[in-house]
């Protein structure tokens, strides 16, 4: 968990950062480091991220690998990662709940956050909006196209309304 401070934004990679979509052209260099999509990444994205007025933290699968693999094809630094519990919380989740709401709330603390992910949903907002004690943006990307600029500018405008700027 986090004291309380700059507003973090949690970023997924499959789907955002890589999109699934049969047609997404290969943006950045061909890449032998075994992972056939990394072709996929748009290094654009990372410079448009750090401007962002945020605390940019992994909430990946793909935990510190993404520090290894993604942020130097994006130009992004070493960033925080989530770490995922190693067993599963016994307590029942509301139906439809994504496994890392519950955690990514926690993680985050007192602080408000962003979330860009692909399997974001209804549950998703409205356990956050209830159980979260700071303003989130939870903003489904959609994995066919990653992150474009209409989700650039939904999230700068959330910010603008969040930081009062």
């Amino acid at each position: 968990m986090t004291a309380p401070g700059r507003i973090l934004l949690f970023l997924d990679v499959d789907g955002p950062l890589i999109p699934f979509g049969s047609g997404t052209p290969t943006r950045g260099p061909l890449t032998d480091a075994g992972h056939p999509l990394l072709g996929r990444l748009d290094p654009t994205v990372g410079a448009r991220l750090l401007a962002l007025p945020c605390d940019l933290v992994w909430a990946t699968t793909w935990q510190h690998e993404a520090n290894d693999t993604i942020a130097p094809r994006l130009g992004l630094p070493r960033l925080p990662v989530v770490p995922w519990p190693e067993h599963e919380d016994d307590t029942p989740a509301p139906r439809g709940l994504h496994w890392k709401t519950r955690h990514l709330s926690e993680w985050a603390g007192l602080r408000p956050f962003v979330w860009l992910d692909d399997e974001i949903g209804a549950p998703d907002r409205t356990w956050t909006e209830a159980a979260h004690p700071a303003p989130a943006l939870l903003h489904r990307v959609d994995p066919t196209k990653g992150l474009t600029e209409a989700d650039f500018e939904a999230v700068r405008k959330w910010l603008s309304v969040a930081t009062g700027l």
